[in-house]
């Protein structure tokens, strides 16, 4: 089932926008915000895709509460140990983390809750809903599809906080782990006319005694031959992260790059912490009563101008970094008069065989290149298509946008 979701159709490009677009075949897209799958099929507006399933586990913790309700405030509430048995258990946070088009009409995603995940299509036309694969402990992101449409690349995410490479085939069988070790392994991608070997992004862990993750190196590219196991390194700089390596039909390297930011432990740090630490207890007590301004009289405390921000949208993560969602609208920039979740530090880049680099486009969360060979773009609150010859055009709006997935028809 699809529900309509409020967001800025067609209508709002420009002319010259408008003719960019016209120029290019029609494009449907796929998205994540916040978890949740939302779907834009070319020249029509946006509409969130509810799973049945997770619509059946929400009916079914209904019925569930529904059931027990009696049994609230009396002597069944009291557990064995003299504790209160917890009835009205809330919904089941199940969120998407991934998807990809199969076909002009099926969406190919993955969902996941805290113990269990599964791989599901749905027919974008009748709304029919298959499970393709349903595990405990399953919890997979970046699906990338082969030329084949049979063997699906993706990333598997370890209890130990660590990632790896894995490839399964279309209808869920054969799952296979194709890297290990203490590391970020993620976002595969295929090398069109190449077989057996494929790219993706990997960053090493730092871990304390204890086990947990107390750093993360930066991300670099590496490239995997499937058939000897063998890693060859692509792009690495300790200055950089390079993410989401993906080759165009003309094999040139596309990437987002982006300043690694590593752990801060040096004595200025410390320093400037302990100066700065009544500023930001002063800040922390403002927003506290602020909150409570607008709470009861829906007013805020101050009357500063900016982009207004959703309140679940204070504080987000994308790529693996913690985003302040409120500073950045307010600094960033702005792509086609469309504020940005990232600074323009985050470059898209395309990499020929000689080595030549070009800056594709700025502030770029996530990016995916079409079968005739454009690329589309989101810097977080916006999609934009970059033609070939032509500036990029902005194709619609949306509050987060973290993954998008493209098809052309």
């Amino acid at each position: 089932m699809r529900q309509a979701a409020a967001n800025s159709p067609l209508a709002e490009l420009t002319p010259s926008q408008r003719t960019a677009l016209q120029n290019t075949s029609p494009i449907s897209i796929a998205y994540l915000a916040s978890g949740k799958l939302f779907y834009k099929e070319a020249n029509a507006g946006v509409e969130q895709v509810q799973s049945p399933y997770v619509q059946e586990m929400i009916d079914k913790m209904e019925r569930n509460k529904e059931r027990h309700a009696w049994k609230e405030n009396t002597s069944f509430s009291v557990s064995a140990n003299g504790g209160m048995r917890q009835f009205d258990k809330d919904n089941p946070h199940i969120v998407a983390t991934s998807m990809l088009f199969t076909s002009s009409k099926d969406l190919l995603y993955f969902l996941k809750d805290d113990v269990m995940g599964g791989l599901f299509s749905m027919d974008l036309q009748t709304y029919e809903e298959k499970r393709i694969l349903h595990k405990q402990n399953l919890s997979l992101s970046d699906l990338s599809l082969d030329t084949s449409g049979e063997k699906i690349l993706c990333t598997s995410n370890c209890k130990d906080g660590s990632t790896n490479i894995a490839i399964i085939n279309r209808d869920g069988g054969q799952f296979t782990s194709l890297t290990g070790g203490d590391t970020l392994d993620s976002a595969p991608a295929w090398i069109p006319g190449v077989e057996n070997q494929i790219l993706y992004q990997s960053a090493g862990l730092a871990r304390a005694p204890s086990g947990y993750i107390a750093a993360v190196g930066n991300s670099c590219i590496q490239m995997l031959d499937m058939k000897t196991s063998k890693v060859t390194p692509v792009m690495d700089d300790p200055q950089f992260d390079y993410l989401h390596p993906r080759v165009c039909l003309k094999g040139n390297l596309h990437f987002i790059r982006r300043p690694y930011e590593g752990q801060k432990t040096d004595v200025s740090a410390v320093i400037l912490d302990t100066l700065f630490f009544p500023f930001r207890l002063l800040r922390a007590v403002f927003h506290y009563l602020n909150f409570f301004s607008m709470m009861y009289s829906r007013k805020p405390l101050t009357s500063a101008s900016g982009p207004v921000v959703n309140a679940d949208l204070k504080e987000i993560i994308l790529k693996g970094k913690r985003i302040d969602a409120e500073k950045a609208l307010r600094s960033a920039g702005m792509v086609h008069g469309v504020p940005s979740l990232v600074p323009n530090t985050w470059q898209l880049i395309s990499r020929d065989r000689q080595g030549h680099e070009q800056v594709l486009a700025t502030n770029v969360v996530a990016y995916e290149i079409t079968a005739d060979g454009n690329i589309v773009y989101s810097n977080g609150r916006g999609v934009f298509l970059l033609a070939k010859a032509s500036q990029a055009s902005l194709i619609m709006k949306a509050d987060l946008i973290e993954e998008l997935a493209v098809n052309l028809m």
